[in-house]
């Protein structure tokens, strides 16, 4: 359940191949630090039965990397980085809603998406968003996903793997949640057209081609799991009840990753 996302040029540390991307050089002699990236992809097996099974498999990858200094001919172009600031912190109101839902949220890769078997989130980092409205959306897709935990809202994944139909009932139901959702957070993402697009569209095509009910089915999902993620946040005081609420707006649009 996932997608790629635009990486950023890397800001510190970077790797030999970084470096000379950014059009410098490690200097001679420098030692690298070795940092590790652990994540998991899923993997569909079929037993001897002929039954297929998703198996979500775990994976380390190790990189040598270099500090900023470590490196001539940047030319100070990164000299004032500052160190990562928690995305939940710097989206303001959005980001404590989120926050507040109790999902496990983690950072890294070029890949958004909601690991069903292992019930966490992987986002990029926030920087790697064309802005912030993005990085809401596209999380907020895959916070409409994590809704779907029997432990939650329980809606049917075992199928998303291995069903185009029920992939796509399933993705059309993430992003009216993510339109909803940000919708009522204040957020207007700026569409940017991506290559997949054309096969979310033909998907969802089929799927509204094939049952006349299926966006209303759809919508209802996707509200059932906006109103579980307000159900999660805390009581308001008593100022914050007298703030004008939002007005719902009925939107879909298309994020920068599944």
């Amino acid at each position: 359940m996932g997608g790629p996302v635009p990486w950023p040029l890397p800001r510190a540390p970077a790797t030999f191949r970084q470096a000379i991307e950014l059009g410098g050089a490690v200097r001679k002699g420098e030692t690298g630090t070795t940092v590790v990236f652990a994540s998991s992809f899923i993997r569909t097996e079929t037993t001897e039965t002929g039954t297929e099974i998703e198996q979500d498999v775990p994976f380390l990858k190790a990189y040598t990397v270099f500090n900023i200094d470590q490196i001539a001919g940047l030319n100070g172009r990164f000299d004032d980085t500052a160190p990562g600031e928690d995305p939940m912190s710097r989206i303001g109101d959005a980001g404590r809603f989120l926050a507040n839902t109790g999902a496990l949220i983690r950072h890294g890769g070029s890949a958004a998406y909601y690991a069903a078997q292992r019930d966490y989130i992987q986002m990029p980092c926030l920087d790697a968003f064309r802005d912030d409205a993005s990085y809401v959306a596209v999380l907020s897709h895959e916070m409409t996903h994590w809704t779907a935990a029997p432990r939650r809202l329980d809606r049917d994944l075992s199928r998303y793997a291995k069903d185009r139909s029920e992939r796509a009932r399933e993705e059309l139901i993430a992003e009216l949640g993510s339109a909803f959702l940000c919708a009522d957070l204040g957020i207007v993402p700026e569409l940017e057209p991506r290559p997949d697009h054309a096969s979310y569209l033909d998907g969802w095509l089929k799927v509204l081609g094939d049952d006349k009910r299926a966006i209303f089915s759809a919508a209802a999902h996707a509200q059932r799991a906006v109103d579980y993620l307000h159900s999660l946040q805390p009581e308001l005081d008593e100022e914050e009840r007298r703030e004008p609420s939002l007005p719902s707006l009925n939107c879909l649009f298309l994020h920068s990753g599944m």
